[in-house]
């Protein structure tokens, strides 16, 4: 149950985002994002007073779709604002928003509930935070024409043609399958990470601490990682792919691949040491992280400027409905169903060394995940300059186009006034 709170999130998450993307193409997307901001600020407090499990779920749900608004569409602002490697550098700087706002999740969740004995008001402390997102969004921030940063002139097409094109895209789609696997992982690690380790520690006979002491650990564990990762990625995109075109979709099949015997080790050698698997954990949090800014960056550059809000959608919708949608709960279901094999007497309450086996061998299926993120990755590389190119084309074509008729003008003018 505690991870199907989890699942209710990310499943109005992804159920509303292709409808804040067509949106988001067509209308204001300062109005758009404000009123998700606004609506994930207010049901986050609200739900911290509720006491029921449906209606709190409910309510988590609700979040959901305030995020669903932001998340699809404040990408696509950068990507209208910047070009190349500053847009790169600008996503990155966006995506700190993923692992260090976990991270620092983590530490005020802690914090807050520990100081006031109740986890309630870890839920409390953000909406603040929230109407501070919501004043300069509307007051503050720039919302540009689509395509400003290229100068494109593309006009948008209809709902139908986008969702066709955006199949038909192979970079796209393989890099939407390999993102997958990245939320997959990211989801059930988040949800679960933090408990597998308390487990593992207190099997330990010379250990002794808290779970709250335990989360504002990961906490900063994943805020590090994302700090450094993010920009890490970034910065080796930039650097490589002016002489290897194909480095962005490489670097972030390299470092799932990396991350995966990582998380594997982390794991594995949890219940014997107390500071290596933090260390593992932040190896393979590291690599993760390299391909956030990245993976933006390329979906911007493979699908023309009106109609990426709609790519972005749709890259959320299918890599949270087979990714951490539910991940969370499926981890959580194996590690029931173990529970019971693995326990001598089914019929009562698993040892703690039961609990944290179930829980192992669960999560090694984010490791397995990882790798086949991996290979989608590389895949992409195959195809991810051929894409770009056909974005530059057309780009171009319809620049052309636009221009046309003044440069007819121009000529023909002189002739009329004579």
């Amino acid at each position: 149950m505690a991870g199907l709170l989890q699942t209710v999130f990310v499943v109005a998450y992804m159920v509303f985002a292709p409808i804040f993307g067509y949106l988001g193409d067509r209308h204001s997307r300062r109005a758009i994002m404000a009123f998700g901001v606004a609506l994930w600020s207010i049901t986050t407090f609200l739900g911290s007073f509720i006491k029921h499990f449906a209606w709190f779920a409910v309510f988590r749900g609700l979040v959901g779709v305030g995020e669903a608004s932001y998340s699809t569409i404040a990408p696509t602002i950068i990507s209208d604002l910047f070009v190349g490697n500053v847009r790169t550098k600008m996503l990155a700087l966006f995506y700190f928003a993923i692992p260090v706002g976990s991270g620092m999740g983590y530490i005020v969740g802690s914090l807050a509930g520990a100081a006031a004995g109740n986890w309630r008001w870890g839920l409390r402390v953000t909406p603040f935070l929230g109407s501070v997102a919501v004043a300069l969004i509307l007051w503050v921030m720039e919302d540009p024409e689509r395509g400003q940063a290229e100068e494109s002139q593309i006009k948008p097409t209809s709902y139908g043609d986008d969702l066709r094109s955006l199949v038909r895209n192979r970079s796209f789609m393989m890099s939407t399958l390999a993102f997958t696997c990245v939320a997959f992982v990211t989801g059930a690690l988040a949800w679960w990470g933090p408990q597998y380790i308390f487990l593992g520690l207190t099997l330990q006979p010379d250990v002794d601490i808290t779970i709250e002491r335990l989360s504002l650990m990961f906490g900063v564990v994943t805020m590090v990682a994302g700090l450094l990762g993010v920009p890490l990625g970034a910065w080796l995109g930039t650097a490589l792919v002016k002489r290897f075109p194909r480095a962005h979709p490489v670097i972030c099949g390299a470092g799932l691949l990396v991350s995966a015997p990582a998380l594997t080790l982390a794991l594995l050698l949890c219940e014997g040491y107390f500071y290596l698997p933090f260390v593992l954990v932040f190896i393979g949090q590291l690599s993760l992280n390299l391909n956030w800014a990245i993976v933006a960056d390329m979906s911007m550059y493979v699908v023309i400027p009106p109609r990426r809000s709609t790519a972005e959608a749709f890259q959320i919708l299918i890599s949270h409905m087979f990714g951490d949608a539910g991940s969370p709960y499926l981890v959580g279901v194996i590690s029931e169903s173990l529970k019971r094999s693995l326990s001598t007497n089914p019929s009562e309450q698993p040892s703690q060394f039961v609990q944290f086996r179930s829980l192992q061998y669960a999560l090694f299926v984010t490791c397995f995940v990882e790798v086949i993120g991996g290979v989608f990755f590389l895949l992409t590389a195959m195809y991810i300059v051929k894409d770009k190119q056909k974005v530059d084309r057309a780009i171009a074509e319809a620049d052309g186009q636009s221009r046309e008729p003044t440069h007819r003008a121009a000529h023909e003018a002189p002739a009329s006034e004579d």
